[in-house]
């Protein structure tokens, strides 16, 4: 796939603010500070066009990135930050649950997770949430290129069986070595020529 175009087309945190255009979306969820930025700029090879920040739980709307001008990768605010006020991970809660019970453009999701943990409680509950929609959902583990050879297998395991996941499920990540990119661009690429 040849990146040739990305705007962030709409910023929204309601319905009535996603865009207008019929075409397949990909939503992005993960925690706060599981590299969300850095796999958007990885995938549409900028720099920084998705704002890397050391602050975690800066994201606060769902951010519509038209790429190619034939889809959209959503990134919805990360999960699981303690410092926002319970009224305000209330609030990002209800954005997203919207957009996943509204949205018919939505074609798949890309849950990231961070390959050198198990997953947390808050993963394991958003991945059930997801699935209760019946949405495909990749399990996208960043930061593979941190994990050493001998500790890969472990994490692999533990990943799988906390999540209940299947190989087919699982794509392995480096927005640094960009492993992991070709996988998600052909899951990409299936799902636009479906439309």
């Amino acid at each position: 796939m040849k990146i040739e175009s990305v705007e962030l087309k709409n910023i929204a945190v309601r319905e009535s603010q996603y865009p207008t255009e019929i075409l397949p979306e990909f939503l992005l969820v993960g925690r706060s500070n599981v590299g969300k930025s850095s796999f958007i700029n990885a995938l549409i090879c900028r720099k920084n066009f998705a704002r890397t920040s050391s602050k975690p739980g800066k994201t606060q709307t769902l951010n519509f990135y038209l790429v190619n001008e034939q889809f959209f990768l959503v990134d919805v605010p990360g999960y699981g930050y303690t410092k926002l006020s319970k009224e305000s991970d209330r609030k990002i809660g209800l954005m997203i649950e919207e957009y996943l019970k509204k949205r018919e453009n939505l074609s798949h999701v890309f849950m990231l997770i961070d390959y050198r943990h198990k997953p947390t409680e808050d993963d394991i509950l958003m991945y059930n949430f997801l699935k209760y929609y019946n949405i495909p959902i990749t399990i996208i583990a960043t930061k593979y290129d941190k994990v050493g050879a001998s500790g890969r297998a472990k994490q692999d395991k533990l990943i799988k069986e906390a999540l209940k996941i299947e190989e087919q499920d699982f794509i392995r990540f480096s927005s640094t070595t960009k492993k992991g990119r070709e996988e998600v661009y052909k899951i990409i690429s299936k799902n636009i020529s479906k439309e």
